[in-house]
């Protein structure tokens, strides 16, 4: 599946690869990636695979879910579409609101982790309104140790469709990327903040 995911997301242009013209991410880290899964939406195909197998992963690694909660704003039409497919209830987390989810057995939808700062905000906010929080199901993660880190503090277990790793090796195979790109986006995933991976 994880790799499956990521020839959708590289198809479509939803994850896109520039290890030569790195992006600036607006906390000013220089990254060979961008990703943008709101394009998911615009791509039929895609997007049942994607719905699909995010419902599939919520009834396999989360069967007690009740509802699922989308992060706002990119996370609400996945978990409305997910929740849909599973006939559950829906909803999606405005930071400020504690009405959430209250004593409901909830599963968070995400479509994208990194450092994982903003879904932990949500979880929080949900366990606060009284929800047990089952866990998370991101469409993609960097698999980035801060995010990891955080993600096991905050006691948050989250299953992602695809991943940096998968989506790298799929991306030299097709030819995205030249095969000696692969390292330098490991190098990238393992320690943001060092930038000689860029020469």
């Amino acid at each position: 599946m994880e790799r499956e995911i990521a020839k959708g997301l590289l198809s479509i242009g939803a994850v896109f690869l520039r290890p030569e013209q790195p992006f600036t991410w607006a906390s000013g880290i220089k990254s060979p990636i961008y990703c943008d899964n709101r394009l998911i939406l615009t791509a039929p195909e895609v997007r049942k695979k994607v719905e699909a197998a995010i419902a599939e992963t919520v009834k396999a690694k989360f069967p007690a879910c009740e509802v699922l909660m989308g992060t706002s704003t990119a996370g609400i039409a996945h978990a409305a579409i997910a929740a849909t497919i599973l006939d559950l209830p829906m909803g999606y987390v405005r930071s400020g609101s504690k009405d959430h989810g209250r004593g409901q057995k909830v599963v968070v939808i995400e479509d994208l982790i990194s450092t994982a700062g903003s879904c932990i905000e949500v979880v929080e906010v949900l366990r606060a309104a009284g929800a047990e929080v089952l866990g998370v199901v991101s469409i993609f993660t960097y698999g980035m140790k801060k995010g990891l880190d955080r993600l096991a503090a905050a006691d948050v277990i989250n299953h992602s469709l695809s991943n940096l790793d998968a989506l790298v090796e799929v991306a030299a195979e097709e030819g995205y990327i030249k095969p000696e790109d692969r390292q330098r986006l490991i190098a990238f995933r393992d320690n943001p903040s060092d930038e000689s991976w860029i020469n």
